[in-house]
C-alpha cells in the first residue's frame, strides 16, 4: 500500500472408536496457524518470538503438517442479484473489492479460537472479492487465508484471495525477495509462481493480491514481474484470480499512479483486477475507465481505493468520481481495512453485538435501512450503490443467525459452553439487507445478539417499545431474498421465543412469490406475555401454492402483531425450509489423535483428525443424505452433559485444553457429522488416555 500503510500492514452407536497412540509434542508445536512464507531468501537475525520463517521454494502440500487444518471445503457457491432495495444501487455496475486483516500475521489460529473478540465480518452479500491482507518483514511476506474465512466467503458466493506483500525499503523490504519472486527456472517459467498456483489449490482458496513496494528496480525486474503476473493468471486457469496493486509501474520503479495508464496497463492486462492506489481524481478514473474499455476490458475491473482503516465512515471520500447517482458507474471500489468497525471499539467494550452495530451502520448506513442508505453526510453507504447478492437458490436452506462467534455455545435452546469463542466457518448464511423494515409505527431495533441463542452463538432480536396492535398495520421485518423452489412438500421450521417483560406476540412468516413486494403471510402462533422458553413450529407451505405445483420464494421475512399492544423483544434462533428430512449424514470415518501434549495446568492440548464421511449404501428414505454442512466435537463427561469442544468444516481439529472429569483413566471424544439442517450423524468416537 502507500508507505504509511505498508508500516500498518507489520499487523456408541455405530461409533468407530480409536484409542490414542499419538506422538508427544508441546502445546506450542501442536497449535496449526494459518501459513506464510518469504519467496525464498530469509532475512538475517533471530525471528521475533512466536515467528516461523519459511521459504515458499522449498514448501510441499505432504511436508506440511499443518495443511489438514487450513484445507477449504465448502466450495464457491453461486449467487445471483435480485433487485435493488432502492432506486439508486446498480446490479451490473460497481462491486467492492476489500483488503482485511484477520489477526497478524503470525500466531493466527487455523481453526479460531476462544476469544469472541475477533472480526465476524458477515456482509458478504456487498462483496465481490475479500483479500486477506498481511505480511510483515519480520515475519513473512506470503500468506494464505485461514480456512474458517474462506469457508464463510465461499457459503456467500465470495472469492478469497492470499497476499504476496512486498514492503518498501523503508520497513524493511528487500529487492531480493522480488528478484527470488520473479526468477525464472530453466524451463524459462516461474518456480514461485508454480508454488503460488499449489498452494491455491492445495488449501482451496481463490487466488492472489500481488502488492509490490520495494524500491530500487530497474525495467528489466518490472518486465519480469510482468511476465511473472501473465503467467501465474494464465497457468492458474480458470478459478485462480489475480489482483495486482497499483504501485511498480513497468519501467521498475515504485510509482504510485493513482490511475490507470500506459506505466501500469501492462501489468491490468496481465492481472483480473487492479487496484488504484488511493489518491485518485475524478479525472484520472475516467481516463482509468476509457483506456479500460480500449483494452477490451470493464471499467468495473479497477478497483478505486479507499482507505477506512483510520476513521471509518468517517472518511472523507469523492463518491460521484467513482458511483455517481444519477449517471452509469465510473469504476469498483476497495475498501482497506473494513475491520475498522471493530478494530476502533473501545478494548474493554467490543462486545459481539456491539461490534455489529458498528458493522451494520458502515455496510448499510446511519438509518440501518437499504430502502433509504443516502442520509445526508460523508459517508455514502455500500447498500447506496452497490447490488446486495444471495446465494439462496435451493433447499434445504436452514439458519440460526450464528454469525461465527460469541459467548457461548447452545444447543436447542440449552447453553452447553460459557467459553467465548470463533470460527467464521461454522457462520450461518445471513441476511443481507440490514434491515428492511415495513411499519406504521416506531422503527424497532433489529439485531444480532448473544444473550440466547437456539443454537450456535446468538440469534436474532427484534426490540420494539411498540408494535401494532392486531387492528393497525403490523411490522415486517424482511430477512432474506431468495430464489427458494417451493413443492407440495415444502415445510418451514422456525424456533423463536420472547424475553422477559415483552408484550405477548402474534409471529406470521412472511414470504414473498411472483411480486417480491407482496407478501403471503403463515400464522406461526402466539407467544404469552412476560417471556417463554423457546418454541418450535413446523408449517406446510401447501397454502402458498394455490393448487399450483411450484413456486419461487423470493422473500423471506417476519410479521410480528402485539395483540393487546406495548413493548416486544422477540428472538428467532432458527429458520428452516426443506421438502422433508433427509436421511441423517454417515458418521466421520477412523477419527483418530494423531499428537498430543500436557499443558501446564494438567489440561491437554490435541490434534484430532479423520477421513471424510462417506454417503450411506442404502437409503431409508426417498431423500438422501445430504452434504455435510460442518463436523462438532463433543467431550463425553461422565454423569453429565456433554461438553462442546469446537466444530470445524475441515477434517481436522485442535483442542487446545481437554479437561480431565474426576480423575477418569481415559477420557472419549465425539465427533458428528451436521447437514445443512443440523440434523447430526451418529457419533464416531475417539479415545484419549490420561
Amino acid at each position: 500500500m502507500s508507505r504509511r500503510q505498508a508500516l500498518a500492514a507489520g499487523a456408541a452407536t455405530l461409533a468407530t472408536a480409536a484409542v490414542a497412540t499419538a506422538h508427544a509434542a508441546t502445546p506450542t508445536d501442536l497449535q496449526p496457524y494459518a501459513s506464510y512464507w518469504y519467496p525464498d531468501t530469509l532475512p538475517p537475525g533471530t525471528p521475533p518470538p512466536g515467528v516461523r520463517r519459511r521459504g515458499l521454494r522449498t514448501w510441499t502440500a505432504a511436508g506440511d503438517p499443518d495443511l489438514p487444518f487450513n484445507r477449504v471445503t465448502v466450495p464457491l457457491a453461486p449467487r445471483f442479484a435480485p433487485p435493488p432495495p432502492n432506486s439508486t444501487a446498480r446490479r451490473d455496475e460497481a462491486r467492492i473489492s476489500a483488503l482485511a486483516a484477520f489477526a497478524p500475521t503470525s500466531g493466527n489460529p487455523s481453526q479460531g479460537s476462544a476469544t469472541a473478540d475477533y472480526y465476524a465480518l458477515t456482509h458478504w452479500a456487498y462483496l465481490d472479492e475479500l483479500v486477506f491482507w498481511g505480511g510483515s518483514s519480520d515475519e513473512g511476506l506470503i500468506l494464505a487465508p485461514n480456512a474458517p474465512v474462506v469457508d464463510a466467503a465461499h457459503r456467500n458466493g465470495v472469492p478469497v484471495l492470499g497476499t504476496v506483500f512486498l514492503p518498501p525499503t523503508a520497513y524493511g523490504g528487500r529487492l531480493e525477495w522480488t528478484r527470488d519472486l520473479v526468477r525464472r527456472g530453466a524451463d524459462g517459467g516461474f518456480p514461485l509462481a508454480d508454488k503460488l498456483i499449489e498452494v491455491a489449490r492445495a488449501y482451496g482458496f481463490d487466488g492472489w493480491f500481488l502488492n509490490a513496494e520495494t524500491g530500487g528496480g530497474d525495467a528489466r525486474l518490472g518486465a519480469g514481474m510482468r511476465d511473472f503476473v501473465a503467467y501465474l493468471r494464465r497457468l492458474g486457469g480458470t478459478g485462480l484470480r489475480v489482483t495486482w496493486y497499483d504501485a511498480m509501474a513497468i519501467s521498475g520503479d515504485i510509482a504510485w499512479q493513482n490511475e490507470l495508464n500506459d506505466h501500469n496497463s501492462p501489468f491490468f492486462r496481465a492481472a483480473d483486477t487492479m487496484f488504484l492506489n488511493f489518491n485518485w481524481s475524478r479525472t484520472g478514473l475516467a481516463s482509468s475507465g476509457e483506456l479500460a474499455r480500449g483494452l477490451g476490458r470493464s471499467p468495473y475491473e479497477l478497483w478505486a481505493g479507499i482507505d477506512v482503516e483510520a476513521n471509518g465512515w468517517d472518511t472523507r471520500v469523492d463518491w460521484d468520481a467513482v458511483v455517481p447517482a444519477g449517471r452509469p458507474h465510473v469504476a469498483s471500489y476497495g475498501f482497506y481495512r473494513p475491520e475498522w468497525t471493530w478494530k476502533s471499539l473501545p478494548r474493554t467494550d467490543r462486545a459481539p453485538a456491539a461490534f455489529h452495530a458498528r458493522d451494520d451502520r458502515f455496510w448499510s448506513g446511519d438509518s440501518l435501512d437499504p430502502t433509504r442508505p443516502d442520509d445526508p453526510g460523508p459517508w455514502r453507504a455500500p447498500a447506496a450503490s452497490v447490488a446486495d447478492r444471495s446465494t439462496l437458490t435451493s433447499l434445504p436452506f436452514a439458519t440460526t443467525f450464528n454469525t461465527g462467534h460469541g459467548l457461548g455455545w447452545y444447543e436447542r435452546g440449552v447453553r452447553v459452553t460459557d467459553t467465548p469463542w470463533n470460527h467464521l466457518g461454522l457462520q450461518d448464511r445471513l441476511p443481507g439487507r440490514r434491515w428492511v423494515i415495513h411499519t406504521a409505527g416506531a422503527r424497532p431495533s433489529v439485531g444480532f445478539d448473544f444473550a440466547d441463542a437456539w443454537r450456535g452463538g446468538g440469534s436474532l432480536l427484534i426490540d420494539a417499545a411498540t408494535v401494532a396492535a392486531a387492528t393497525a398495520e403490523p411490522t415486517t421485518v424482511e430477512l432474506y431474498a431468495s430464489r427458494l423452489p417451493l413443492s407440495p412438500a415444502t415445510v418451514a421450521e422456525l424456533a423463536h421465543r420472547t424475553d422477559p417483560g415483552s408484550a405477548a406476540v402474534r409471529v406470521e412468516l412472511a414470504v414473498a412469490l411472483d411480486d417480491p413486494d407482496r407478501f403471503t403471510y403463515l400464522p406461526v402462533g402466539t407467544l404469552p406475555a412476560g417471556g417463554s422458553g423457546w418454541t418450535t413450529v413446523t408449517l406446510r407451505l401447501t397454502s402458498l401454492l394455490h393448487g399450483r405445483a411450484a413456486a419461487t420464494a423470493h422473500v423471506l421475512g417476519i410479521r410480528l402483531t402485539a395483540p393487546d399492544g406495548g413493548g416486544v423483544r422477540w428472538r428467532l434462533g432458527e429458520l428452516a425450509l426443506h421438502d422433508g428430512p433427509p436421511t441423517p449424514p454417515g458418521p466421520p470415518d477412523a477419527p483418530a489423535v494423531t499428537a498430543t501434549a500436557r499443558n501446564p495446568d494438567g489440561t491437554a492440548a490435541l490434534r484430532l483428525s479423520w477421513r471424510p464421511t462417506r454417503r450411506p449404501v442404502r437409503q431409508p428414505t426417498r431423500l438422501g443424505a445430504g452434504p455435510v454442512r460442518h463436523y462438532e466435537l463433543h467431550q463425553v463427561v461422565p454423569g453429565g452433559r456433554p461438553r462442546f469442544l469446537g466444530g470445524t468444516c475441515g477434517h481436522a481439529y485442535y483442542v487446545p485444553a481437554l479437561r480431565r472429569t474426576a480423575d477418569e483413566a481415559a477420557t472419549r471424544i465425539e465427533v458428528r457429522a451436521m447437514d445443512e439442517l443440523y440434523t447430526a450423524s451418529a457419533p464416531a468416537s475417539v479415545t484419549y488416555r490420561w
